[in-house]
């Protein structure tokens, strides 16, 4: 269900934007997923193409890549990938680690009509 909020905030950037420039179609979008746990590109457009039925973005691409941010452990210093977003280290058991890179959703290109 995580792809589904994902693919919701893209699509309202993407028909601000859009709208922005006076655009009567959206023919595809370009940016960068990056989140601390493992998505789906398929889930991701297979919600992006649903949320987009009846808009100016019907039928448009979605082209993202994806980064997963890694968790480092404060207290053994192991880093690993976080299950769910949660933050428990699979050596040592410690809840306590920091986040390697940012999160996000960039929307880096749109081609419009």
């Amino acid at each position: 269900m995580h792809e589904s909020a994902i693919a919701k905030r893209v699509l309202a950037v993407v028909l601000d934007r859009a709208t922005a420039e006076r655009a009567s179609r959206v023919v595809a979008v370009r940016g960068r997923v990056a989140e601390s746990e493992k998505l789906s590109n398929e889930s991701l457009a297979f919600h992006f193409a649903a949320h987009a039925l009846g808009t100016i973005a019907e039928g448009a691409t979605l082209e993202l890549g994806f980064t997963t941010v890694r968790v480092r452990c404060d207290a053994c210093g192991t880093t690993y990938v976080p299950e769910h977003h949660v933050r428990i280290c699979p050596r040592c058991n410690g809840s306590d680690g920091r986040l390697t890179g940012e999160e996000g959703v960039w929307i880096e290109g749109i081609d419009v009509q």
